[in-house]
């Protein structure tokens, strides 16, 4: 896909923790580009900051999950929650190229200090939810931790269509103590390919390509945004893209794990992604960017996309990277 070269500039013109994508993904960089790019994102900008706001313990904001005190205060009983603990900062490093290395030794930090608030749970260890298991599995791949127990608990929990669901854990208890099999879930689901996904990439093991792809599959059965019972959309916030998208499910969050997918087993896209790339690209707009959705509620540590309506630099990377993928391979 062609892509406006003043859209290009106004990328390449970013935080290093984005441009170094956009010099792999759309400019076509070589790696020693690219790369020299992203080291930058350890020392500079958005990486650098969230690297010094690290507690001693290792974690940050005093929390695995929410910050300290924080059930114990006003802001819950607000809309949404902070976004500034230990597994959300770790998910941005991760997802915005931070060398393991520069985080030092703060794995052992973590199990040394880190506790779930469900049951007082070893960090490292997970807990029941779906996701903040998926995104402690990609990150303990990251950071050479032995999360194996963690992969094989994706694998026992999966659902009989196929997918996986929060709820499932947190509320569906029978009465023997075993999880109640009820409907997946899109949100959970994709959160959890996208983990085990890159627990095979950082780990090289894949004793969970199986569950992976059975997850995936239903995804596509129901082409990334119908319900499997009525064929209807399965909700607004299919179509509603964001960046951070944090746990949010949408078509174009699924559509870049499913090209992420394809460049790691070197696939073709399957064709029933189509409806999903329609509505990606119908959210363009005219002048090539993608425009910034509304943001989930909860404290950050600080901005790193545009408000609400305006173009996002986030979200049209994203964007286009998914359309030249599948423009490309059509």
């Amino acid at each position: 896909m062609t892509i406006d070269p003043r859209v290009l500039d106004w990328l390449l013109d970013s935080d290093p923790a984005l441009r170094w994508q956009v010099e792999r993904d759309l400019v076509g960089a070589p790696p020693r580009a690219w790369e020299a790019t992203r080291e930058r994102v350890t020392t500079e900008g958005f990486g650098a900051e969230l690297l010094s706001t690290q507690d001693p313990d290792g974690q940050w904001a005093g929390g695995s999950y929410v910050p300290a005190g924080f059930w114990d205060s006003d802001e819950a009983k607000g809309p949404g929650q902070p976004w500034t603990a230990t597994t959300w900062v770790l998910k941005d490093l991760r997802d915005w190229g931070v060398e393991a290395s520069a985080l030092g030794d703060t794995a052992e930090r973590l199990a040394a200090n880190s506790r779930w608030d469900y049951e007082d749970l070893p960090y490292w260890g997970g807990e029941v939810d779906v996701c903040i298991n998926s995104f402690t599995l990609a990150t303990g791949a990251w950071l050479g931790v032995d999360v194996s127990s963690l992969a094989s608990w994706f694998r026992e929990h999966r659902l009989e269509d196929g997918g996986w669901n929060c709820a499932a854990e947190d509320e569906g208890q029978s009465a023997d103590g075993k999880t109640l099999s009820t409907r997946s879930s899109f949100h959970s689901t994709l959160n959890a390919v996208r983990g085990l996904l890159a627990y095979e990439r950082f780990s090289g093991d894949d004793s969970v390509s199986e569950a992976r792809q059975g997850g995936e599959e239903y995804l596509l059965e129901r082409r990334l945004m119908y319900r499997a019972s009525t064929g209807e959309l399965v909700g607004d916030f299919v179509t509603e893209f964001t960046y951070p998208d944090r746990f949010r499910y949408s078509a174009l969050t699924a559509l870049d794990h499913f090209r992420a997918v394809a460049l790691w087993d070197g696939s073709p896209p399957d064709h029933r992604l189509t409806d999903a790339i329609d509505a990606v690209r119908a959210a363009r707009q005219p002048d090539g960017t993608w425009l910034q959705g509304r943001p989930l509620a909860g404290r950050t540590w600080f901005d790193v996309d545009a408000p609400e309506g305006e173009p996002s630099k986030w979200l049209t990377l994203i964007g286009t990277r998914v359309l030249d993928w599948w423009e490309r391979a059509s």
